[in-house]
């Protein structure tokens, strides 16, 4: 039984010894003339054909419908790919601002330390001593009481008459009209 299983799959050689089958070309022959007689046994009769008219085919119409919603799907898929293309660039953008703050929060971080460094308390205290200065002793020290609530007192301008008012609108009038003009 393996050894036909084996003929099967590949008629040209024996099962596994890669002997060739000499016996293939008259095994096919068998077969094709057995394949030729049941077909012409079982042949009918060629029928004639009967001569009819070509037949037109119908012009097919396309709906607007069908046109307008291909539009409509194509302006859609233009839309996507702007959008996607607007994304790619926004994505770059982000990518650079961030590089830039990367580089920007280590140049901070570096400023820092040197604005640390120049604020050396011990080259300040030894600055302060050179310079005569000296913590304040208790009789320098004083004490203000801010305690009492702020008030505010408001003097009223003596009022002015309409012809006093009116000279100094006018007068106003006239040098603003010359700084104008200057």
């Amino acid at each position: 039984m393996a050894y036909r299983a084996a003929r099967q799959v590949n008629s040209r050689y024996v099962s596994g010894n890669l002997a060739h089958d000499y016996d293939y070309l008259e095994r096919e022959e068998r077969r094709r003339a057995e394949r030729e007689r049941q077909e012409y046994v079982r042949r009918p009769a060629p029928r004639k054909r009967v001569a009819s008219p070509p037949k037109r085919r119908e012009r097919i119409r396309v709906s607007n419908a069908v046109v307008l919603g291909f539009l409509a799907a194509a302006a859609a898929a233009v839309l996507l790919l702007m959008g996607y293309a607007q994304l790619a660039t926004i994505s770059n953008q982000v990518v650079r601002q961030q590089k830039t703050l990367a580089s920007l929060q280590e140049e901070r971080v570096k400023l820092v330390a040197r604005y640390e460094k120049t604020f050396d308390l011990a080259a300040i205290k030894e600055a302060a001593e050179q310079a005569g200065m000296a913590k304040p002793s208790a009789s320098q020290i004083y004490y203000v009481d801010l305690s009492a609530p702020d008030n505010v007192v408001l003097y009223d301008r003596a009022e002015e008459n309409a012809v006093s008012r009116a000279a100094a609108s006018v007068g106003q009038d006239v040098a603003s009209i010359v700084e104008y003009f200057k």
